[in-house]
């Protein structure tokens, strides 16, 4: 239980290892393998002049690429290295499996390098929330005086950090997707949690019980806390099913009040029930939920999450305050843009799905909504349904938006509705003029378009920066 299997430079001498994936991670993995005296070939599907220029500077680390063939496995590979996008059912793989070679991710390589004195995990995954959770995390930590970083799923590929050695940090917060959890095999962290689970990536993990077995990972070998969500009974199942450490517990976080072994809201307070002296009678205030910014439910279930976290691996609860409010989110994460017309505009761009987009509505009491995109497979129904009684009306944009229209018709056809067949620049500009007419004093306009954003846009921060922009050129001809 909780082995290591730590491995040395000599262990990688002339190994031949074949890298998947000329990303971020592909690339990291690639540098830090060569450097540990691994014969290292990066194979790439793309042949652009981006990807012959990234391979050039490869070469001058000895390290090979062969682009434009992303399917046949080099000869003589003993070990594959995948960035974490790559499906499992990808064909390198099919040939790496009737080769006997292991596939593994650049978390797994990471895990595997750390040197025996090397700073504890605290691990996060789930279907939404991860990055602010992290985040959170890593602001407790600081505020509690240890060196840390926010690593895994954002920030510095985490094969970089830990080669830094293992007197360079106290403890890291780790942001773990599934795709990178499903290639870990060997991981097992200080603490970990699952912030909640709800249909995504599906394409990739072939089903649901696939999806929510690979974030299950992370509970596998804890050795201290498996914090799971207890309005979310899918993730407390996945602490029952895991393997841990003796003495490991289940520690739950809810908006209610907590019990004993959980961390809570009591009368606008964050608390802990589980890290106290008698938890069954005491309980910790840890800080106000004033200190969560922004203080919505489901960043407030952030938050605690982070606590536990925290206080799992013994920070107190001074920290715990401190560090939420020296938080700052990411833009695009539920932002007020402004306030036009005693209307306030509200940027969710990051509610790229629908259990996201549905954290957000819960926010707001009266809301006209914009939304619309790629929908990825999403269904609409259950989403509509828990939310048709705070729609003012509903702007709709994107190719998938008929979708979104659809559900509404069957579930809240009382409510007003624009449907905008245009995806040009100017698209949103014009939902946000309509999303304007619709709302009244004390509404929120809202962004949370439960899509992803490609079919119109860069990325999700292309389209929180045209409706920000959107919003500022409103305010400007309201004056």
């Amino acid at each position: 239980m909780g082995s290591r299997q730590v491995t040395t430079g000599s262990d990688w001498q002339n190994k031949r290892v074949t890298v998947a994936g000329l990303g971020v991670s592909g690339i990291s993995a690639a540098r830090a393998l060569a450097g540990l005296g691994a014969s290292v070939t990066v194979v790439d599907g793309g042949d652009s002049e981006a990807h012959r220029a990234k391979a050039a500077e490869l070469a001058q680390l000895g390290v090979a690429a062969r682009l434009g063939d992303a399917e046949t496995l080099p000869e003589g590979t003993e070990l594959v290295v995948t960035s974490p996008g790559w499906k499992p059912s990808s064909p390198l793989f099919a040939a790496a499996a009737e080769a006997g070679v292991d596939v593994v991710g650049d978390v797994e390589i990471a895990w595997r390098l750390r040197g025996p004195g090397a700073a504890p995990w605290l691990a996060i995954t789930g279907t939404n929330g991860k990055t602010t959770t992290t985040q959170m995390l890593a602001s407790i930590l600081e505020a509690a005086g240890l060196r840390t970083a926010a690593v895994g799923n954002i920030g510095t590929p985490i094969i970089d950090v830990v080669l830094e050695g293992d007197d360079a940090y106290d403890v890291f917060a780790v942001e773990l997707s599934s795709y990178q959890l499903h290639w870990a095999p060997s991981l097992r962290v200080h603490s970990g949690a699952v912030l909640n689970l709800a249909p995504d990536h599906l394409d990739w993990h072939g089903s649901m019980e696939a999806y929510a077995a690979d974030k299950g990972r992370i509970y596998e070998g804890n050795q201290v806390a498996c914090v799971y969500n207890v309005a979310d009974k899918a993730t407390e199942d996945l602490v029952r099913e895991a393997d841990v450490e003796e003495g490991c517990r289940a520690i739950g976080f809810t908006l209610g009040t907590p019990g004993p072994s959980q961390l809570g809201v009591v009368d606008g307070l964050l608390v802990d029930r589980a890290f106290v002296d008698q938890r069954h009678k005491n309980a910790q205030e840890l800080a106000e939920v004033a200190d969560v910014d922004p203080p919505a439910p489901h960043n407030i279930a952030n938050a605690l999450a982070a606590a536990a976290l925290a206080r799992a691996f013994g920070v107190e609860a001074a920290a715990v305050r401190d560090g939420l409010r020296a938080f700052t989110p990411d833009a695009h994460r539920i932002a007020h843009v402004a306030d036009v017309g005693s209307v306030a505009y509200i940027d969710d761009s990051k509610a790229t799905n629908t259990h996201a987009a549905e954290a957000s509505l819960a926010a707001y009491e009266s809301i006209v909504w914009i939304a619309g995109g790629l929908a990825k497979g999403a269904a609409f129904d259950e989403l509509v349904v828990r939310s048709a009684k705070r729609l003012r009306g509903v702007v709709l944009i994107g190719q998938d938006r008929a979708l979104i229209r659809e559900a509404l018709a069957r579930h809240a056809p009382e409510v007003p509705v624009v449907d905008l067949d245009r995806t040009d620049t100017g698209a949103m500009s014009q939902a946000v003029q309509e999303a304007a007419r619709l709302a009244r004093p004390g509404d929120t306009v809202l962004m949370a378009p439960a899509c992803a954003s490609m079919d119109m846009f860069t990325n999700y921060n292309k389209r929180g920066d045209a409706f920000a922009e959107a919003v500022r050129e409103l305010g400007s001809t309201s004056v």
